[in-house]
């Protein structure tokens, strides 16, 4: 396990910041904290990634396709898939990444 940045928020945008809960070589654990109206911006990387809504709800864009989620709603982002959201309540996301997300340590 890596240990440097653990635990720590991190800020990725105005109203938006993450914190690596647990990682190893194969899979990373990250809670996303969103502030109404801040946005995750749209990108791709090459992990799988899933993702849980905890709380609050979302405007999740896929490609070309947006849709609401809320707590309790999960899914799963194949990778090189454009992806982004905006929180229409303030809310957090508990996502997974497999391999590990090493740009995050």
């Amino acid at each position: 396990m890596t240990e440097s940045k653990i635990g720590q928020w991190v800020v990725i945008g105005e109203g938006a910041r993450r914190k690596v809960l647990s990682d190893a070589p194969d899979l990373m654990i990250v809670e996303f904290a969103f502030d109404k109206g801040a946005v995750g911006a749209m990108h791709n990387h090459p992990h799988i990634q899933g993702t849980y809504v905890a709380s609050g709800r979302f405007a999740f864009t896929m490609d070309d396709e947006t849709f609401e989620i809320g707590p309790g709603d999960s899914m799963v982002i194949p990778k090189m898939v454009m992806h982004g959201c905006t929180a229409l309540e303030s809310g957090s996301l508990i996502d997974s990444f497999t391999p590990r997300r090493d740009d995050f340590l």
